[in-house]
């Protein structure tokens, strides 16, 4: 089974930015979407982006688009999420997951079960 562990999280400013890595390692063809979700405290777990490995293809969550750049790098087994333009309202728990499809992250609920540790990411004001 793909094994996620994501990092890069952290305490930034209002305004600032963050990226995030997803470091899969284990993955096989049947993982080739990586995508990645948060959760708030007392919120229900969200998507926010989705990658494929083979084409690159994308999704976003639309309150995300603009803000938030998905991509990953084949060679090193890895996806990142930048994260730009940071609001309060980003405070959260970010989660990396690996499904065979962008459709299995982006549907409710996401058809998978393998996610990473989480990363905090906490956005002052």
């Amino acid at each position: 089974q793909v094994q996620l562990v994501e990092s890069g999280g952290g305490l930034v400013q209002a305004g600032g930015s963050l990226r995030l890595s997803c470091a899969a390692s284990g993955r096989t063809s049947s993982n080739n979407a990586m995508g990645w979700f948060r959760q708030a405290p007392g919120k229900e777990r969200e998507f926010v982006a989705a990658v494929t490995w083979s084409g690159g293809s994308t999704a976003y969550a639309d309150s995300m688009k603009g803000r938030f750049t998905i991509s990953r790098d084949i060679a090193r087994n890895t996806v990142y999420l930048q994260m730009n333009s940071l609001k309060p309202e980003d405070t959260a728990v970010y989660y990396c997951a690996a499904a065979g499809r962008i459709a299995s992250l982006t549907s409710t609920p996401p058809r998978t079960n393998s996610w990473g540790q989480g990363t905090q990411v906490t956005v002052s004001s």
